[in-house]
């Protein structure tokens, strides 16, 4: 019977934090699966870049900074559109 009272005081709790702090609702996560994928595959183009870096010299460190440069800004983009700005 404690149990349940906790678990309600603490959805209550819960509750008015996020009526009086929105952001603490979060947003919609991206499925386990999904960053599993682009995990190994951007672990995968990072050993080709590296690899490039290596064969190519600086032409592959030229490819490598601006492959990783247009990530970040990508990146930088998508949360800036999700963060509704």
């Amino acid at each position: 019977m404690g149990t349940n009272d906790r678990e309600r005081q603490f959805d209550q709790i819960v509750a008015r934090l996020t009526a009086d702090y929105p952001s603490l609702a979060g947003r919609s996560r991206r499925s386990r699966r999904l960053v599993a994928v682009l995990a190994v595959l951007g672990g995968l183009v990072w050993g080709l870049l590296s690899v490039a870096m290596v064969a190519w010299g600086t032409a592959g460190v030229v490819l490598t900074c601006l492959v990783v440069g247009a990530v970040g800004a990508a990146i930088a983009v998508d949360e800036y559109r999700r963060r509704g700005r």
